[in-house]
């Protein structure tokens, strides 16, 4: 008898931690973003680039971070990262939102590109929104722009042709936002890329597995990459798809452009000047005011 108590006891104890986890997993948007303090703020500012890279008519984004599944909390941070990158460099003006009144033709003509700031499991189905499916993918192929920050990539799971767009999905993080990776320049010499000089760097944030047939070097121009070559970025590789983890691309979607960046789980990459001056040039492409090569090394 007491056998089967304690079988019952740690049978309940376990069903408890697997729902305990599930919420964890899914800490869904709250009903208010916190205000920054001071400090945060200070941070972000001093590290803005300064200017455009290239002068253009000033735009609009609009800056969207609406999560159904888990919620990063880096997002206010994010989105004041970009309110207050458009107003220093005089580029663009941005809304924030996570409403999804926004993805309609209508109110999406008023914008030049999308920021999807890490967002997850957004409700987008061709069978039950199917105007908002259109919406969104006739304002890239139309000739408008995407951004992806690092959670962007965990989304349109009810519509392939979005994960298409977007050159990949979330399959799991070996390298969580404790683990300090090291990133390689795969093309030094593209422009999105002269923050870096041609140097590789380590930095510390979450990274997304990029699992193909999704991700591919065929698809997209995939800017840079986990490096291998260090023990411990290797170290937390756990299947040979994990040899190739893109961290930035740029693709064209019909007349229109996508960049992706997985660094924005942490706090801290909004405060890296250099990480900043590579958003910024990954802005200004998909805005279509930096015109850049986007073709993939496997059509070249």
């Amino acid at each position: 008898m007491n056998k089967v108590r304690m079988l019952i006891t740690v049978g309940v104890f376990c069903a408890v931690c697997v729902l305990v986890y599930a919420a964890a997993a899914r800490a869904e948007s709250p009903a208010k973003l916190r205000d920054l303090n001071d400090d945060e703020i200070a941070k972000i500012k001093a590290a803005l680039p300064e200017k455009a890279i290239v002068e253009a008519k000033r735009k609009k984004m609009l800056v969207f971070w609406r999560c159904e599944g888990f919620f990063h909390s880096s997002i206010p941070v994010v989105n004041r990262a970009m309110e207050e990158l458009g107003k220093k460099t005089g580029l663009f003006d941005v809304v924030v939102t996570d409403d999804y009144s926004y993805f309609t033709a209508e109110k999406l003509a008023e914008f030049d590109a999308v920021c999807l700031n890490n967002t997850t499991h957004m409700k987008f189905n061709p069978e039950k929104t199917p105007e908002r499916c259109k919406a969104l993918l006739d304002f890239v192929k139309g000739g408008k722009g995407i951004v992806g920050v690092h959670a962007a990539t965990d989304n349109f799971y009810e519509w392939p042709d979005g994960m298409e767009m977007m050159g990949g999905k979330f399959t799991g993080h070996p390298w969580g936002s404790g683990d300090t990776v090291a990133i390689k320049i795969d093309e030094p010499d593209h422009p999105l890329m002269a923050a870096f000089k041609g140097k590789g760097f380590k930095i510390k944030d979450e990274i997304y597995r990029t699992d193909p047939p999704l991700y591919s070097r065929d698809k997209q121009l995939v800017l840079m990459s986990l490096d291998m070559s260090d023990p411990a970025t290797k170290a937390k590789a756990s299947k040979p798809e994990d040899a190739d983890i893109g961290i930035s691309w740029i693709k064209t979607v019909g007349k229109g452009r996508v960049f992706y960046c997985s660094l924005g789980h942490n706090n801290e990459i909004m405060y890296n000047p250099t990480i900043m001056q590579h958003y910024l040039a990954g802005i200004q492409f998909a805005f279509g005011d930096y015109k850049v090569d986007t073709r993939p090394k496997g059509n070249r």
